[in-house]
């Protein structure tokens, strides 16, 4: 049979992470027990209360049917409240906010609702995979603009309107970044508005990390106008621990989540009902549950710094987020090739910056999602297998 694949998933690879995790499951398979601190997936349970509230919402015999495209309400005053609460933004529950199956999905419907092919999309390199993806597969075209070290993380705004930008309808940022770990200033998000509204771009602003290992939590939508240019996708998967939950959000002006809808309305339905409520349970929760999660994750960076002495690589100890990102010390070609190292030599997993995107191929990041026992295991067999290259 003669069956060939659509062309939209010409250049389009397999995600790394998925490739990645089934070479190590064949390494485990041989005995070699590889302890990976690789992926970003929480490994703490949510608060115990919106466990208790999926629970007992899930016995009840009428919350199994269908559920409408924009969420309960209950569920997006709850994200209104958020948003007000935390970020100091005001959000209209009934037109400014759309409920999401995790917010990863809300980077294909809005790469759909507004690109037509040929259109251009700016993403960060280094950067979220998904992006450049996203935008292949709604027939635009990915132009990447580099980050570096020296200058934060953050755009070149003039290199970007020095190089053109004809048909580019999409700007994607993220910060607290990710991988980098480089937060945002006041003045960087007003440049990103100012950016937007004079080239008529729409910035899409990525933000599931803003509660790890940040004392103050910021909003693009924060911004004078914001809502004028921008949307913004948030997330409960690192703030609650509740990734497999596949809870997210999108918001923006009422035009935006209209848009958006007429998209997303079209490829899915609205999440379980109970989990939507314990959602409500989850944004509701105060300062000592951010704290008790990042009491952990600082105890944990410890350790991940620790890790990255031994093998010689710099960082910069203001990094927000899950993870840890490093520079590879001299001697080692990129950062897949102290990955491999590490993976072969020690039996310890650890992600090369290369595969989000050339800025980061000499850079490494380490996964904060494990235990104090976890790190101290991966260092013991670091140290005796590679030795120390402390600084």
């Amino acid at each position: 049979m003669n069956i060939t694949t659509a062309t939209r998933l010409e250049g389009i690879g397999e995600y790394y992470f998925s490739q990645k995790l089934r070479e190590i499951e064949g390494l485990n398979a041989a005995g070699k027990d590889i302890i990976n601190l690789g992926i970003g997936s929480p490994d703490l349970p949510p608060h115990p209360d919106v466990v208790k509230v999926l629970t007992e919402e899930a016995a009840r015999p009428n919350v199994h049917a269908y559920q409408g495209y924009k969420g309960v309400p209950a569920f997006r005053k709850a994200i209104a409240g958020w948003y007000h609460t935390w970020y100091n933004v005001e959000l209209n529950s009934d037109t400014e906010v759309l409920p999401l199956i995790g917010s990863k999905e809300g980077i294909m419907h809005i790469c759909m609702t507004y690109l037509s092919t040929g259109d251009k999309a700016l993403i960060p390199d280094p950067g979220y995979p998904t992006y450049s993806s996203a935008v292949k597969l709604a027939g635009g075209i990915p132009v990447t603009y580099t980050l570096n070290e020296n200058a934060g993380w953050e755009p070149d705004f003039e290199a970007l309107e020095a190089a053109g930008l004809e048909n580019v309808k999409l700007m994607w940022v993220n910060y607290p970044h990710m991988p980098t770990g480089s937060l945002p200033t006041e003045e960087l998000f007003r440049k990103l508005i100012a950016f937007g509204k004079k080239h008529q771009i729409l910035i899409c602003h990525d933000n599931p990390y803003s509660f790890i290992l940040n004392e103050k939590p910021a909003s693009l939508l924060q911004v004078e106008g914001a809502k004028e240019v921008a949307v913004e996708l948030n997330s409960l998967s690192k703030s609650a621990n509740m990734a497999g939950w596949r809870v997210g959000m999108l918001c923006g002006a009422k035009e935006r989540i209209e848009e958006i809808l007429r998209f997303k309305s079209n490829m899915d339905s609205g999440m379980f009902l109970p989990v939507q409520l314990a959602a409500v349970k989850a944004l509701e929760l105060g300062k000592d549950w951010y704290s008790e999660i990042n009491a952990i994750y600082h105890k944990r960076r410890e350790k991940v710094w620790e890790l990255l002495n031994l093998l010689g690589c710099s960082y910069s100890e203001s990094q927000a987020g899950m993870f840890v990102w490093a520079r590879i010390p001299a001697g080692y070609k990129d950062g897949y090739t102290l990955s491999d190292k590490v993976l072969y030599d020690a039996n310890v997993f650890i992600t090369p910056g290369g595969i989000f995107g050339q800025a980061g191929n000499g850079y490494i990041r380490v996964s904060l999602c494990g235990s104090i026992e976890k790190f101290e295991k991966a260092i013991e067999r670091i140290t005796e297998a590679i030795g120390s290259g402390e600084k």
